[in-house]
């Protein structure tokens, strides 16, 4: 499990700081002892301090999850940085975010904070606590109790403030330290003469207590525990005697004090409730502490050792007493030795892997190999066949040409199964700035993590949850990467046309919209060139003919009015480059014109229009359609693809849905009797640009559809087909 340890201890990151500010820290040391013993029993963990960066570090840490996916948890250890009832804030900001955590609620805490709120409720529920007075200003009459007494804040803990006073001059005194240091009411109760006992709390309903602990107090000072005490100031030593000797009976009647304590303000997990033991044999409840102290030398971590738990093994069980109140077990499900049931399997691999599948994203990102560089792309690609490799699956020569397209099969082969489609190349040109990988909550940011990236890794892992449970190689599986998307699919074509018809469907491994679509059709595109040349002119020279870029420019609109938005066809110039000599005006236009179509014949229509209205220039020029991308057209067995993938995807409440894109891809080289599904890779955003992102929690989603879809096959019989 993700656990979070969240505390307080150097961090002042807040909008602005006013108010009672924390006096109450964890140190280094204790930080690490804790995160040191979430470790070891197999946690992965974190240390964050509870400020206002609280939201956004958790959810870089525990990013949303899949429904049935267990969700991190916080260990929270945070006394707040200030203001009132500081030991609720964090908890607060948890409950609003909806992450799990360690420890009792912020009501809990605030009525544990509250010590006037807190003994009213142990009156009410029949637990003994001492008599007591608020005194709310300066000017208080003395209250009818009888010395010796016992002040303290109202509203702090660990013994801040904390005072044993023997008249009424001294406790004005005592209490106007507490107006002017703490700006609060002060409590005042009886000083019960006695014994100091502490016993823990462990769990819920009901909590489980630890043996009782008595501390005992080295002379000079009163027989109380002192904030100067706590720091090692006070001069004087303090032992623990654990168990406390106390006879069985009174034992029993001390843990039974605290649970009620423990019930009666509603607390969850852990706590300490401290209590104080008179000549008469009568206990009496001080105080419960809602966030016990898990320092090394506490009575706590004490009474916890005399029960078996060492400090790691108590760590754990708190983890484990929290996990059961939230999710009914102390541990996550465990897969039976005997369970077949490969969904649940392959659930259980990605969700324990999800760190692994983002740093593998992040490591695909950092190798860069766009289309222009070869160098890039050569090591891509062996990246990805040595990937291929550890899964077994085998190189297929006859779709392979080592130069544009490669491709992979399971020992079932691919032939009359599911073939995948994707590019290792990522379409960016040489100028486009490089984007570095990044996390948000949200969204993870890099290079191609969109257009390449992120599919590929999401089939990496489907693939690999098949093969860990065996199921991989059963199936009619093949992939098909090709590195020349940034080109067209000029070269890869042929291959891609060729491996497509020997499947039964075809899955184009491109990106998901945003609304978790995939596509079921897209529109076909052409590309041209055009040259138009004239001759050169000086600038000022009376002329003849037009400018050759003025002429153009007046053809652009000219241009523009072939689309037909009733066709669905539409021609637009993206590229125009000039070519001049010195001190002469361009005599040379270069130009990239896109035909964006979904009918070819009515793309051939346009086609003839362009060279039509190019015949009617003075100048030479030459129209040359470089590359042509069928669309993707809306196929009834496609449709009938769709349906298991849609399946699988409500039953995760994932919201898959069907759409069309003008933005053509290889989907279209796909035959006609083929069913072809395209976009089934992740959500992702501001495609070929510098700020392309992919969404994290449709990286895990899309991988676990992916691996389910195809888990499918075991039990409908299709692993048999070939």
């Amino acid at each position: 499990m993700k656990v979070a340890v969240i505390y307080n201890r150097d961090s002042q990151s807040v909008i602005n700081l006013f108010g009672m500010p924390n006096r109450e820290k964890y140190g280094k040391q204790a930080i690490k002892r804790i995160v040191d013993s979430l470790k070891k029993y197999g946690h992965q963990v974190t240390a964050l301090e509870g400020d206002k960066d609280l939201i956004n570090n958790l959810e870089h840490f525990m990013p949303r999850v899949l429904k049935g996916e267990r969700p991190g948890m916080a260990f929270n250890l945070s006394y707040g940085i200030q203001g009132q009832a500081r030991y609720t804030h964090v908890p607060g900001i948890l409950e609003m975010v909806g992450v799990p955590y360690v420890g009792s609620g912020p009501l809990a805490h605030s009525l544990a904070l509250d010590k006037v709120v807190a003994k009213m409720i142990f009156i009410q529920n029949g637990v003994p606590t001492p008599p007591f007075a608020v005194l709310s200003n300066p000017d208080f009459e003395s209250p009818d109790l009888t010395y010796p007494l016992i002040v303290k804040p109202k509203n702090e803990a660990v013994s801040m403030g904390i005072k044993v006073v023997n008249n009424e001059e001294e406790l004005r005194k005592a209490a106007q330290v507490i107006f002017d240091k703490f700006n609060q009411p002060v409590l005042v109760e009886r000083y019960i003469e006695g014994r100091e006992i502490n016993v823990g709390l462990l769990g819920n309903n009901p909590p489980e207590t630890l043996p009782p602990c008595e501390m005992v107090f080295g002379s000079g000072g009163p027989a109380i525990y002192t904030i100067e005490d706590k720091k090692g100031k006070s001069g004087r030593t303090i032992e623990w005697l654990c168990p406390a000797p106390l006879t069985e009976e009174q034992t029993h009647q001390a843990q039974e004090i605290a649970k009620q304590a423990f019930t009666a303000l509603g607390c969850y997990d852990t706590a300490r409730v401290d209590m104080r033991l008179d000549a008469e044999g009568n206990f009496y409840v001080l105080e419960i502490n809602s966030l016990p102290s898990l320092g090394e030398h506490g009575s706590y971590v004490i009474a916890a050792e005399k029960v078996g738990l060492d400090f790691p093994a108590l760590i754990n069980r708190i983890v484990e007493v929290a996990s059961s109140r939230y999710f009914g077990t102390p541990t996550p499900p465990t897969i039976q030795a005997g369970e077949k049931d490969p969904q649940t399997l392959i659930f259980s691999f990605l969700t324990e892997r999800r760190d692994r599948i983002e740093k593998r994203l992040e490591e695909w990102t950092h190798l860069s190999s766009r289309t222009s560089d070869p160098v890039g792309n050569t090591m891509a690609i062996t990246q990805l066949d040595n990937r291929m490799q550890e899964m077994k699956m085998k190189l297929v020569k006859e779709f392979t040409d080592t130069r544009s397209a490669w491709t992979w099969e399971t020992n079932a082969g691919f032939e009359g199964g599911t073939l995948f489609i994707g590019h290792i190349d990522v379409p960016l040109d040489s100028g486009v700035p490089v984007q570095p990988f990044r996390r948000e909550p949200e969204w993870l940011h890099g290079e191609g993590i969109g257009v390449s990236r992120a599919p590929l890794v999401m089939l990496e892992f489907a693939l690999r949850s098949l093969r860990y449970n065996r199921l991989l190689h059963q199936l009619p599986i093949g992939v098909l990467y090709y590195l020349d998307e940034g080109r067209d699919c000029r070269y890869s074509a042929e291959i891609i046309r060729a491996a497509a018809s020997k499947a039964e469907r075809v899955l184009v491994l491109r990106p998901g919209s945003p609304g978790d679509n995939v596509i079921v059709k897209r529109r076909g595109q052409r590309k041209y060139n055009l040259i138009i040349e004239g001759k050169p002119q000086r600038i000022g020279q009376q002329r003849k003919s037009p400018e050759v870029i003025l002429w153009f420019s007046n053809k652009i609109a000219e241009l523009s009015n072939l689309s037909s938005k009733k066709d669905r066809i539409t021609l637009s110039v993206t590229d125009i480059k000039t070519s001049s000599f010195p001190m002469l005006l361009p005599h040379q236009v270069t130009a990239t014109l896109v035909l964006s179509y979904n009918d070819a014949k009515l793309a051939d229509g346009i086609e003839e229009q362009m060279r039509i209205l190019f015949k009617q220039a003075t100048f030479k020029w030459n129209l040359e359609r470089i590359s042509d991308r069928p669309p993707m057209k809306e196929r009834r067995n496609s449709l009938q693809l769709s349906k298991p993938l849609a399946s699988v995807a409500q039953k995760w409440e994932i919201a898959l849905s069907e759409e069309s894109s003008v933005v053509p891809s290889v989907a279209g080289l796909v035959p006609d009797d083929i069913s072809v599904l395209c976009g089934i890779g992740p959500v992702s955003k501001d495609l070929y640009t510098p700020q392309e992102a992919v969404n994290r929690i449709s990286l895990i989603q899309r991988t676990l559809l992916t691996a389910e879809f195809l888990a499918q096959d075991v039990t409908s019989g299709r692993n048999n087909k070939k």
